[in-house]
């Protein structure tokens, strides 16, 4: 059991082991220790790119003089990743209290386990107390028989008759399977949710997720496909909501929007085929170019003719984009040894410098200050609100001579022609609102954690599903976060994180810090009455410290750092939020084949018991006899920990509320399932020991002497015993008081076997087991 809790991830003294060794080596980030060099490398660029803490040297003092050189929102900003992951010992063991604990399913089956324990040991004693004076007084008090040399042989034997049934009550009672249900159950959970993308790290990580409360998302890449695509345009005086077909656009504009984006972007900005049949084109490069380009190849055009026209060596001039001038332009020499140049970039920065704009008819027209002012309002506006980011891709052509003066950009990137705007956007996943509904329905809520502005974040939120318009929620930016969670001093104080943390649904424009203080926020508050349980998605470096203390982090398996890889608890393989549902669902899954396995076991854990204490009390022998008790015990361990812990999760797991931490293991319906039973299998076994002969005209096998041979009424009692746990474990599939027991039982080939299997090894060892197991061979 120890050695499966320390698997299991609970092993609390080899994490003290890793912290010592941690503190010495300077802690950043604290990373599990991976396998030689690699984890090295990724644990020293984790200390130094991270601001948390201490550098390698250990030396606090140096990055706290850098906060306090740095202006004071900065500073601010850095400090909460202090008191939280760097700092002295007592800070590190705080913050790594909730990884430190046992997984809340150990300490609950722990628990349960000791106390079935107890009352176990308390039975088997009281049961050979009894026997034992049973025996003595009715042989030396009542009979009146002395104690002769020659008889202690035999009394000796007697004794320790009653002593091994004593142990044979004590073993059926003690549940050494649990921990073996819990193994499997989540070994082979594991294995199953590599195929839904899901490569768990920690075993425990799995089981914690079925008891996830909040799950704090990132935007790309999670949520969306990191795919640029143009979805919206604005050409020749006609606001199109979708790609337009190549008809609608006059031949000369085409021309112009063609080569402008072509010879405009980075020629290692390429669109290849896709690498599998039916998969998405593969996008090479920036990923708003290749948006572009996308564009060039959904208006049935191509780019690949243009810029083998003019090489990436015939460019004449080219202005590269950067934050200051928001735009790109590349010039080119016209075969009449003129000038253009092509121009695109943020549509408000782009659009001030346009003094025209071509119509429809593919001419020039003005484009005064008044006219923009009515674009924006018209086409940019609600572009926005639907969480697209706008491009203007704009020309303008310059005589041969005199030449202009290229390094004066103020006058050349001027008086432009507007050829279009265009609206890109990196689009929702498919299949992401349907997780996310999935998720609500469950009780989990889903935050969006991004560094995109508030409109984009807001549209996204919406389009996903993690906002309902009416509803009451929160979207706020990092500063405004900050503000409100901080006082005066600058210090967040938990109270301010508590009255935002229920409401907030979108945070936008953060920082890792702001994540990280969020993620602490919610699993520290006392806020609700269940702690809540809080799972974090990330795939860069800095996502390191929110990952790693949220209570489950997933990285990205494509798109994530080896950083984020490490300081996570499960992969995600295809970087998709529909993983994660599955991830839910597993984890559910785990608590329910250990509830199954629990509800099955504690039935004939309190029938044996009863049974051979009163049995023990009544004819001064146990009904079941020891042999017969392992191979119960047998069944009821080893065996039914395979069937009902390999049970393969359902879509209603996702339609009920989290467990919680405060839950108990067995629900009142369980109680009413494992007492009803136990109560059906006692009338039952009772009836055939006291009137079984009569009923079955065979001889009685109360009272036997000792070494007598095996009674066919006691192997009625034995058959009829075992076949009622193996009824009863189709019943222990179901604990939420469904009707139908046999449903979805075919689903669970490993299920029927063991059950078919046990089955026949029963009728055989009632046949053929003889004195060995104490049966006597019955008639069909």
């Amino acid at each position: 059991t120890g050695i499966i809790f320390t698997l299991l991830g609970a092993g609390g003294e080899e994490e003290e082991k890793k912290d010592k060794k941690g503190v010495k080596k300077g802690d950043g980030l604290q990373l599990p220790e991976a396998d030689g060099a690699a984890s090295s490398n990724a644990a020293d660029s984790a200390n130094t790119s991270l601001v948390n803490g201490k550098m390698q040297d250990g030396n606090v003092d140096a990055s706290q003089s850098k906060a306090k050189q740095q202006d004071g929102a900065a500073a601010m900003e850095m400090q909460p990743l202090k008191s939280a992951e760097g700092g002295d010992a007592d800070d590190k063991k705080k913050a790594n209290m909730h990884k430190k604990e046992k997984s809340v399913l150990q300490g609950k089956l722990t628990k349960l386990a000791v106390q079935i324990g107890k009352a176990g040991l308390v039975m088997s004693a009281i049961t050979v107390i009894i026997l034992v004076l049973y025996f003595t007084v009715d042989t030396f008090v009542v009979n009146k028989k002395p104690w002769l040399p020659e008889c202690t042989p035999v009394y000796v034997q007697y004794f320790v008759k009653f002593f091994i049934i004593g142990v044979t009550v004590l073993v059926v009672a003690v549940p050494e399977g649990l921990p073996l249900a819990v193994t499997i159950s989540l070994a082979y959970s594991v294995k199953k949710m590599m195929k839904d993308n899901n490569l768990v790290r920690h075993l425990d990580a799995c089981e914690t997720m079925g008891n996830a409360t909040a799950i704090c998302s990132d935007k790309t890449g999670t949520l969306t496909t990191n795919r640029m695509t143009v979805v919206q345009a604005y050409v020749g005086d006609v606001h199109y909501k979708e790609i337009p077909d190549p008809s609608s656009i006059n031949a000369k504009t085409m021309e112009l929007l063609v080569n402008a984006i072509a010879i405009n972007s980075a020629y290692t900005t390429k669109i290849l085929p896709p690498e599998k049949e039916g998969a998405l084109p593969r996008q090479v490069g920036n990923k708003t170019e290749c948006g572009l380009l996308g564009f060039v190849l959904d208006l049935k055009q191509d780019y690949e003719p243009v810029r083998s026209q003019m090489p990436e060596e015939k460019l004449y001039k080219v202005y590269t984009f950067n934050s200051v001038r928001k735009s790109m332009s590349t010039v080119i020499k016209l075969p009449d040894e003129s000038f253009r140049m092509y121009s695109k970039g943020a549509s408000e920065i782009v659009l001030k410098k346009c003094c025209k704009i071509l119509s429809g008819a593919g001419e020039p027209r003005v484009f005064r200050p008044r006219d923009r002012d009515e674009m924006v309002k018209k086409v940019i506006e609600p572009m926005a609100c639907d969480g697209l980011r706008t491009i203007c891709v704009a020309y303008r052509d310059f005589p041969s001579s005199p030449e202009p003066d290229w390094d004066n950009e103020n006058d050349i990137l001027n008086d432009l022609t507007c050829i279009c705007v265009v609206g890109i956007e990196d689009p929702v996943r498919p299949e992401v609102p349907e997780a996310i509904r999935k998720c609500q329905r469950a009780g989990i809520t889903v935050r969006m954690v991004t560094g995109d502005n508030i409109n984009t974040a807001r549209a996204i939120a919406i389009k996903c599903g993690i906002i309902h318009p009416g509803e009451d929620f929160l979207c706020l930016e990092g500063k405004e976060f900050n503000r409100r969670i901080r006082n005066e001093k600058g210090e967040i104080e938990q109270e301010r994180i508590d009255k935002i943390w229920p409401k907030l649904r979108v945070l936008a424009r953060s920082s890792p810090t702001d994540k990280h203080t969020l993620v602490k926020g919610i699993i520290d508050s006392t806020h609700t009455e269940q702690r809540q349980v809080v799972a974090v998605t990330g795939d860069g470096t800095n996502d390191g410290p929110a990952l790693k203390k949220a209570d489950v982090g997933f990285a990205m398996g494509i798109a994530g750092t080896d950083v984020a890889k490490e300081a996570s608890d499960i992969i995600l393989t295809d970087d998709n939020f529909s993983s994660i549902v599955k991830a839910v669902m597993w984890g559910r899954n785990v608590y329910d084949s250990i509830s199954k396995f629990l509800q099955f076991q504690l039935t004939v854990n309190v029938v044996a018991v009863i049974v051979a204490f009163t049995g023990a009390c009544i004819t001064q022998d146990s009904p079941l006899k020891a042999v017969q008790m392992l191979w119960v015990n047998l069944i009821m361990d080893t065996f039914a920990s395979l069937a009902l812990a390999t049970e393969p999760p359902t879509e209603t797991l996702l339609l009920r509320k989290p467990y919680g931490r405060n839950k108990p293991l067995i629900s009142r319906t369980m109680m009413k399932n494992i007492l009803g039973h136990a109560v059906y299998q006692l009338t039952l076994i009772f009836t055939l020991l006291f009137v079984g002969e009569k009923m079955f005209q065979i001889d009685s096998g109360r009272n036997a002497p000792l070494h007598s041979p095996p009674s066919e009424h006691y192997t009625i009692i034995f058959n009829t015993f075992v076949m009622m746990q193996l009824f009863n474990e189709v019943n222990a599939r179901k604990i939420h008081g469904e009707r139908n027991v046999f449903d979805g039982i075919f689903r669970n080939p490993i299920f029927c076997a063991i059950v078919l299997g046990t089955f026949a090894i029963q009728i055989v060892i009632v046949q053929f087991g003889g004195k060995p197991f104490s049966c006597s061979p019955l008639q069909l």
